[in-house]
């Protein structure tokens, strides 16, 4: 159920992670209020950097928050995370990806503390050693370490209220004993999350509405665990281990449905779902610094094991124009287990030279195993027929292969640049038991790519620095995406996953300008060539063999939809005022999308839609020939109260104006958040209110020159009023952890 609402979802972008906390003395107290003065915001070769150790915006934050107050980072649904100018972002910690499925990934990031996150990175063009995908960013996350012996951490509390109650805990800490450093962190929580949909569409003749609520509810537990060890002056081994756990069960969808032919029917679509995932990583790393120059060695490991278990129960009744609950007239029972194992390993060396030149050079294997044992039974009442049973015992293998190679060079003072390139080779078998066609019982997938990088970096002066960078990528269809079952919505209503689905190719371009560190320019084009998303289609289904379905049917299909461009043009500021009474994030641009693309044929079935079931019903082809040019507000503020620094009053506010996207106009989007914190002592009280004015509602629609239209309202309830009580403890004496990449990087994005 969660997949059935999340692709119907808009979504832009991915999540994140953090701790720490102050010293008491009022010594350090002096020295927070000097370091708060220094430049918190830069731009660096390839990345911009954000200091946030010791900003008030961390305190009593969780990091989910204190990433949306981030510059050129914001989230318009409250789950995911989008970097200015792109489609997604990838979340790092510490130099690694977190290998947990983004919605694990988001109620982990909501759970944990912000106050130990030393600075934040912001990557818009990632360079070759990174296995990232598409047009994505990457936001890295660094956090504090204990330099001296002894333990530090904290403890949050919250409790969440929109249309109900949530409520969330988590501990962590932090130990340094000579040359072992640990970090570990346990959080959890429990919610519900609610949403009021409408789904109308239908062609000129018929259409079909749905109307109702869906509740998931949701229990949550996982953490992590961090062991350092120094071996000698200039090697260290590192094992982090990652889980996380979710039970939904009981999650329920209530749709009435009204459907428009020659006549007209009444439909109640009752669904049931037990839904429970875990999700397990470790990652073994060693590095060894083999000379003075900052040379060094870095060899990882890595297992991912990624389960859910989803059981519904989808039940079609009769009903009336008064909404009453007739006879049971279909019922269809659906077993859709997924299971993942990737097993990873990397190896980068990075040689420095004396004259500011710096050469790397690494490669990486990842065997990722898919099983999907699905079962799907269709039981009809109306009238009675024998139960109609679809075992699909989906099977995905695959390996990548990847090299690459950078040379980054200090030209001169003022001149810097970085060229690279990856290699990448990709192997892929998919297999199903129970295949409607030969075609789709074995599906093979192989391909070769090169992937140029370039980035170029102009110091003008102190004030001034501007730079170019350039990449191309794929993007691999997330592994859900592959296999071939149905998620019923209601009875004509689903979506469909298309194992046919290849990669996409993207290049990007990024210009950026910047002055005194505080005020930017970006510009970015993106360009991506066999787009991977959803395709609404619908009609009158006729089968390859010609047979046409009773009733008009709406399917949305995940496969390659065209090409698409996308632009936009943004400026900023990050700047304190009045002696850091005022801190602010301002963002403003504008965003240019061309879609071209077209589909007129269920790729996974062979279904054609009609206009009619008559015989005078025409074919009907889903088409997104239209751009649209949209403008992109974001600012964050912080204002300090009180002289001592213990009372902050926040305002954030976003807007995304109406855009195109491959399901139709999106219509604005707009959030106002409030917040209230006090500090005291080690303690952190806030009060949160999230979406004040109620605008953050997503309305697509759509409509086509052949009369077909398409329309989805979804209230998502994201105005909340959240209060939350944090406790640091331990000496906070922190130095940077050293960056460790993890050799499962480039399967996380996947099993979203």
């Amino acid at each position: 159920m969660k997949r059935i609402i999340l692709s119907m979802a808009i979504v832009f972008g991915t999540c994140a992670f953090a701790q720490e906390k102050k010293s008491d003395t009022a010594k350090t107290k002096n020295i927070e209020g000097v370091t708060i003065t220094k430049q918190v915001f830069k731009k660096q070769s390839d990345r911009f950097v954000y200091d946030v150790a010791a900003s008030p915006a961390a305190k009593g934050n969780t990091t989910f928050d204190l990433l949306k107050q981030t510059p050129l980072l914001s989230s318009t649904d409250d789950k995911t995370l989008k970097i200015a100018g792109k489609n997604n972002a990838l979340i790092y910690i510490n130099g690694r990806k977190s290998n947990m499925d983004s919605e694990s990934l988001a109620q982990f990031l909501k759970n944990t503390p912000a106050e130990n996150i030393q600075k934040i990175e912001v990557i818009t063009v990632p360079g070759s050693e990174y296995q990232v995908e598409s047009s994505d960013g990457i936001i890295n996350i660094v956090l504090k370490k204990k330099m001296s012996d002894g333990l530090n951490g904290n403890m949050r509390m919250s409790n969440t209220t929109n249309k109900y109650n949530g409520s969330q805990a988590s501990f962590s800490a932090n130990y340094r004993k000579d040359k072992l450093g640990v970090s570990a962190s346990l959080s959890g929580g429990e919610n519900i999350e609610a949403q009021t949909y409408t789904l109308r569409n239908g062609t000129a003749k018929t259409s079909n509405e749905s109307t109702g609520d869906i509740d998931d509810p949701n229990k949550n537990i996982g953490g992590y665990l961090n062991i350092d060890y120094q071996l000698n002056d200039k090697s260290n081994l590192a094992l982090s281990w990652n889980t996380w756990a979710n039970k939904s069960y009981n999650s329920t969808v209530d749709l009435f449905n009204t459907i428009k032919k020659t006549d007209t029917e009444y439909t109640w679509s009752k669904n049931r779902e037990d839904a429970r995932s875990y999700n397990n990583s470790v990652n073994l790393n060693y590095e060894l610094k083999t000379d003075s120059l900052g040379s060094k060695l870095n060899v990882n490991a890595a297992y991912l094991n990624y389960r859910r278990f989803q059981f519904t129960d989808n039940q079609t009744f009769a009903s009336d124009i008064n909404r009453n609950v007739g006879a049971r007239t279909t019922q269809v029972l659906q077993d859709l287990p997924q299971i993942i194992n990737n097993f990873s390993g990397m190896v980068d060396y990075n040689q420095k030279f004396k004259n500011d030149l710096t050469v790397s050079v690494g490669g990486n294997y990842n065997k990722t195993k898919t099983d999907n044992d699905s079962k799907n039974i269709t039981y009809s009442f109306d009238p009675l027929a024998s139960p109609d049973s679809r075992p699909n015992h989906f099977i995905y293998d695959e390996n990548i292969y990847g090299m690459y190679l950078t040379v980054e060079k200090k030209i001169s003072d003022k001149l810097s640049g970085k060229i690279g390139a990856r290699y990448e080779i990709t192997n892929s078998l998919g297999t199903s038991d129970n295949a409607p066609t030969e075609a789709l019982k074995r599906i093979e997938r192989n391909y070769n790519n090169l992937l140029p990088y370039l980035s170029l970096n102009y110091a003008i002066n102190d004030k001034n620095n501007i730079s170019y960078s350039f990449s191309s990528r794929m993007r691999r269809p997330s592994f859900w995406e592959l296999n071939p079952v149905r998620n019923i919505l209601t009875e004509d209503n689903y979506t469909q996953n298309d194992p046919f689905v290849k990669a996409s190719s993207t290049y990007n371009q990024e210009l950026t300008y910047m002055y005194r560190n505080s005020y930017f320019l970006i510009l970015n084009h993106s360009y991506i060539q066999d787009v991977i998303t959803q395709v609404p289609l619908q009609g009158y289904p006729v089968s390859p063999d010609g047979k046409i379905g009773d009733n008009p049917a709406l399917r949305y299909i995940r496969t390659n939809f065209g090409n698409k461009q996308e632009m936009s043009a943004m400026v900023g500021i990050q700047k304190s005022f009045f002696k850091q009474y005022w801190t602010t994030n301002f963002n403003i641009g504008v965003q240019h999308n061309i879609n071209n693309g077209s589909l007129d044929t269920d790729p996974t079935t062979g279904d054609r839609f009609k206009n009619d079931k008559g015989p005078n019903g025409n074919f009907i082809t889903y088409t997104n020939k239209t751009n649209s040019t949209s403008l992109l507000i974001q600012t964050n503020n912080t204002i300090r109260l009180d002289k001592k620094k213990t009372w902050f009053f926040g305002v954030n506010y976003f807007f995304v104006d109406k855009q195109q996207i491959e399901l139709g106009s999106l219509k604005n989007l707009m959030s106002l958040d409030l917040s209230l914190k006090k500090m005291w002592n080690d303690w952190t009280f806030a009060v949160n209110v999230n979406d004040v004015l109620n605008t953050n509602i997503v309305k697509i629609e759509d409509f086509q020159e052949n009369g077909n239209y398409n329309y989805i309202h979804q209230n998502r309830y994201n105005r909340s009023l959240i209060v939350s009580l944090t406790y640091n403890f331990g000496n906070q004496k922190v130095k940077k952890v050293r960056d460790i990449e993890g050799a499962s990087d480039a399967i996380k994005s996947r099993t979203r």
